[in-house]
């Protein structure tokens, strides 16, 4: 569906009954600055920003809900931005640029999956806005499935999945867990709190042990005694998601937790704990 006619696009949506609105991509955040901030991108085409000084791009994905075709609650865009300001300031001096992408409606909606699409047609956009520069795609509950299934698009280098929802086959009704061949090639970091009541921390490492067998780049980080939001470790988890991005863009070298936590095999590589105070040495 992505880089369809308007008019395909448009039949599609018509199709799954879902009002016709467009996926938008926020004002940039980071090296495109001001250039880029005087409107926002949309699905139907948008003003094409300058990309010159762009040599990566960081997409946030936020969260949402299992149904819903109403357009999203800004809480939910408020809710990334903080992460992405952080990212991109520290990747500011590699020339990062971030954006948090806005969704059609409010919720993932079975098999049309909608924030998926939505992700595709983010990265076609960043492709067609600042060419050839690797992306992160980073997502936060079912923006983290969003963020999972799309990373099998060209633009995607890696991929960060915070407190990712995921299904479970047995209980939600689905016929197959979520596919995993997409992350070949990709570096793939989960982090997800052991106190998380809203995703499920069992079936994320679940789905990483089934993803650890077709790619071999891809570690999982515990958060032990914090909860979905990850409140009371944001510190570490900010840090954690900085020096990742970092790493799997601009070939920095990872800190030697996320190294060990790659090489590992499993379990260990998959239920790395996040340690408290993880960063403080970093300069990011």
């Amino acid at each position: 569906m992505a880089g369809g006619p308007p008019s395909a696009i448009v039949l599609v949506m018509a199709q799954q009954a879902l009002p016709v609105r467009e996926a938008r991509l926020g004002k940039p955040l980071g090296t495109a600055g001001k250039e880029g901030a005087r409107d926002a991108l949309r699905w139907r085409g948008g003003g094409r920003g300058t990309g010159r000084e762009v040599s990566g791009v960081a997409l946030l994905l936020p969260g949402g809900g299992p149904t819903g075709i109403r357009r999203p609650s800004p809480v939910a865009t408020l809710a990334v931005r903080p992460l992405a300001v952080r990212l991109a300031k520290a990747g500011r001096p590699e020339g990062l640029t971030a954006h948090v992408v806005r969704y059609r409606c409010s919720g993932w909606n079975g098999p049309d999956a909608h924030p998926a699409r939505d992700a595709d047609w983010a990265l076609d956009e960043v492709v067609r806005r600042y060419g050839d520069v690797p992306v992160c795609l980073v997502g936060t509950g079912m923006g983290a499935r969003a963020a999972l299934h799309a990373a099998g698009h060209p633009a995607v280098h890696s991929v960060l999945a915070i407190a990712p929802w995921l299904p479970d086959p047995h209980r939600d009704g689905d016929e197959q867990p979520d596919p995993v061949k997409q992350l070949i090639g990709r570096q793939v970091l989960l982090i997800h709190g052991t106190n998380d009541e809203r995703t499920d921390p069992d079936l994320s490492y679940r789905y990483a042990e089934r993803a650890k067998k077709v790619n071999r780049d891809i570690c999982r980080f515990e958060v032990h005694s914090d909860g979905h939001s990850l409140h009371q470790h944001r510190t570490e988890v900010l840090a954690l998601a900085t020096d990742f991005m970092l790493g799997s863009l601009f070939a920095r070298g990872y800190a030697r937790p996320v190294k060990d936590a790659l090489a590992a095999p499993p379990p260990l590589g998959l239920r790395m704990p996040l340690a408290a105070g993880f960063g403080a040495s970093l300069r990011h």
